[in-house]
């Protein structure tokens, strides 16, 4: 019996990092792949800002909309939001109390993608009304989802 309680012991302690390391793991692909988002984003703003361009408009939406058809699912582990890693992630436990509206925000970003790949290399009327509606789904799921 000792040395199945033992057993036992010894393979919590060597799971727990483990675990640890999987949940970091799962926070860090979950922050390297909003920094993606982001890194469209922001290319997508001078665009509108200064001369259109639209190769490059329409470059940007399409990668945009290519990365908001990634599964999140394995980037919102349970375990993983600030409260469970302080000074780690601003990623509020709301996600995880209520999953269904996080997921619906997650659906609104991926439509307004579409939708901005379709509208971005028309002009930078239609690139301005198309990424207004992307960033309102950023906006929507931040102010719902994150906490600094």
């Amino acid at each position: 019996m000792k040395k199945i309680a033992f057993a036992a012991v010894a393979f919590a302690l060597l799971a727990s990092p483990a675990l640890a390391d999987e949940k970091e793991d799962a926070v860090a692909a979950r922050q390297a792949f909003f920094k993606q988002l982001g890194g469209e984003m922001g290319p997508l703003v001078k665009i509108m800002k200064g001369d259109y361009d639209a190769a490059a408009a329409q470059q940007h939406a399409d990668k945009l909309a290519e990365l908001s058809t990634t599964d999140i699912s394995p980037f919102f582990l349970e375990g993983t939001s600030n409260q469970d890693m302080p000074g780690k992630t601003e990623a509020s436990a709301k996600i995880w109390e209520d999953m269904d509206g996080f997921k619906e925000k997650f659906t609104a970003l991926q439509t307004a993608a579409a939708t901005l790949k379709t509208e971005a290399g028309k002009g930078k009327g239609e690139l301005a009304g198309a990424f207004q509606a992307v960033g309102a789904s950023c906006k929507s799921c931040h102010d719902a989802y994150r906490e600094k």
